[in-house]
């Protein structure tokens, strides 16, 4: 009885110390399947039922890897810009399309929304932006 015991727990050891490498098993609750997706301070996931472009874009596996870049690192990443205006388009301040280009149209929707969030109005992408927008 020992045996077989010992036998499972190396075998499910082994399948999970796998899955964890490889990244098979889904946690579904646990991690939304967007790492880019708006989450509010409860950790809802706000994702949209619309296919766009930028979805299949580059982006990194965790959520957290986003917080430790400086927001001139995220601007260039075609998958956080597509999140961005997808975010603003929710809010109703961006209406041009969701391509992942941070062009003049995305600074004037973030400067209109630090305005309405009493920020200091400059048009790129800070901190109090990115909470404002549920980004990580």
């Amino acid at each position: 009885m020992k045996r077989i015991v010992l036998a499972l727990i190396l075998c499910l050891g082994a399948t999970i110390a796998q899955a964890d490498e490889y990244d098979i098993v889904d946690y579904g609750i646990f991690r939304s399947t967007d790492p880019l997706a708006q989450q509010d301070e409860w950790g809802l996931v706000h994702q949209g039922k619309v296919v766009n472009a930028t979805d299949f874009a580059p982006r990194y596996r965790w959520r957290f890897c986003y917080y430790f870049k400086a927001p001139e690192q995220l601007i260039v990443q075609p998958a956080y810009v597509g999140s961005m205006q997808t975010a603003l388009h929710r809010l109703g301040y961006y209406c041009g399309p969701i391509d992942g280009i941070f062009t003049p149209e995305v600074a004037d929707a973030i400067s209109h929304l630090q305005k309405n969030y009493s920020m200091r109005v400059t048009g790129t992408l800070t901190d109090p932006v990115r909470r404002a927008l549920h980004m990580p």
